[in-house]
This record gives C-alpha cells, structure tokens and sequence, in this order.
C-alpha cells in the first residue's frame, strides 16, 4: 500500500473536487484512504477533513467495496494532527474555532459509525487528531517504529465528551487520563499493551500484513461482519440507549441471506465461499 503506488480520484460521486491533499485508491475489495500531505506529517486542513467524510460515503455507496484501509503518506506519519499553519485561517476566532471542531468530529463520527470494516494503517507519528482519527477505526495496525501522543494538553485545548468515550471505550478510563494528562509520545510496545493498538509489525512488514489483513476480512460474509459492528456498537451505549431490535435484526439477516446458504454448501463442499452480502 505504498503511497507511491496509490492514484488520486479528483471527485467522488458528488462531482465536487477531493483536496489535492488526499488520495483515494480502489484495489478489490479494499479502499484506500491516504491522506497526503508528507511534508507536515500528513497534518490535516479543514479542506482535508471535509473530504474524509465525502471519501467515506463514496466507499459506503460502492457494493465492491467492503473493507476500508485509512493511512498516511511519505513513511514517517500515519497522521501529526491539525496543520498548524492553517489556525490563522481556520481557527482564527469563537466561530471559526466552533466551527472547525464541528467538522472534524462530523469526520470521526461518520468513520466511527461507518457500516463497513475499517483498518488504521500506521507507521511513524499518530499525533492528536490523527489518534483521533486512528481511534475512530475499527482496527489499529502500526509498525513497531509508531509513535503516539494526544498533546491536547500541551496546547490548552478542549476534547469533547464524544471524542473522549471513543478513547474510554477502547482503552478504559486509567489509560485514557494517562494519554491525556502526561501528552507525552508513547511506543509501539507501548500501545500495544494499553490495547491501543492490535498488532504491532516490523515497518518492513506493514504494507502486506495490512494487506493480507484486508483481504482476509473483505473473504468474509459481509453480513456478519455487519452484525458484529452494529451488535458491538450497540453494547457500548449506556443501557437504556441499546436498539436490542436493531441487534436482532441484524443477526436474522445474516441467516435470512443467500451467503448463509452459501456458507454453508461451501462447508459441506470443502471449498472455499464466495460471498455477496445479500
């Protein structure tokens, strides 16, 4: 998944253009979401938040598509953060302030609750709102060279109650007060035993395990994946929020489906399922 192998897609499927800062790439059943700006560490302008929410609904609307890789370019960040250079523009006063936040919590809600397997692929620095981001996905890949800090703290900046439950959720509250009391860098190994991160790979190794990773999932029934997201969403709300019928019917469909079938011919045939999401 080298950034140099990727192509940029000018416009999604609203036919406005896609900042010259991210990169889209289709390959099977995986899309790539690169955001490219190397020469900050792949910091992040309010142009490029704004087209990672057009670039997640163009992959939500593609059928070809079914699982979700997000990553940086140039090999030295997944993500450092806002791009600082821009505040004089973008966070210059209140509104702007407001309104930048609004956008960029619009872009990690709509990657958090996105109805498709996600991947974060990271290699180097995952810095504030690329944690965010990173967060956000369902899966945290990164090499063992990553290094991770929120320095909200550092720069006397507000985090929101939604942004902060994406952290509790995963790691639990003890580390989230660390990651954000110290705002210090942490290390791959580091992450990895919070339950920051999934896997941990040599940087040698990232692109094709992440691959292989991908490609394993999109072989899968969509449809239970699909059960899986929505189920464990729904058991991470508070009680009285939990949609059990929603949970219900997302399990019936997996067995109401044509890929059930197919499932289980497949077994009893000892070959391998071709899966179609219906």
């Amino acid at each position: 998944m080298s950034a140099t192998a990727t192509t940029e897609r000018p416009t999604t499927s609203d036919d406005r253009p896609l900042s010259d800062k991210m990169l889209v790439r289709k390959d099977g059943k995986v899309g790539t979401m690169i955001f490219n700006n190397p020469e900050r560490h792949n910091a992040v302008s309010l142009d490029m938040w704004d087209s990672v929410r057009r670039i997640l609904d163009d992959f939500a609307a593609d059928p070809e598509v079914t699982v979700v890789v997000i990553t940086g370019a140039g090999g030295k960040a997944f993500v450092s953060g806002a791009d600082i250079s821009k505040f004089g523009d973008e966070r210059a006063d209140k509104e702007a302030v407001a309104h930048y936040n609004s956008l960029v919590e619009r872009a990690y809600t709509r990657l958090a609750e996105f109805p498709k397997p996600t991947i974060a692929m990271i290699r180097g620095y995952c810095i504030g709102g690329g944690l965010g981001l990173a967060v956000s996905c369902d899966l945290r890949i990164c090499s063992d060279n990553a290094r991770f800090a929120l320095p909200a703290a550092k720069l006397s900046l507000g985090y929101g109650y939604a942004g902060l439950k994406r952290f509790v959720d995963l790691v639990g509250p003890a580390f989230t007060k660390e990651i954000f009391y110290t705002a210090r860098q942490f290390s791959a190994a580091e992450a990895r035993e919070m339950g920051l991160v999934n896997r941990v790979v040599p940087d040698a190794d990232l692109e094709q395990f992440v691959k292989d990773y991908a490609d394993t999932i999109g072989g899968n029934a969509p449809l239970t994946i699909k059960a899986v997201k929505v189920i464990t969403t729904e058991i991470l709300k508070e009680e009285a929020k939990r949609d059990l019928a929603r949970c219900t019917a997302a399990v019936q469909e997996c067995f109401d489906s044509q890929d059930y079938i197919e499932g289980r011919d497949a077994f009893l045939q000892k070959r391998k399922p071709v899966f179609k999401g219906k």
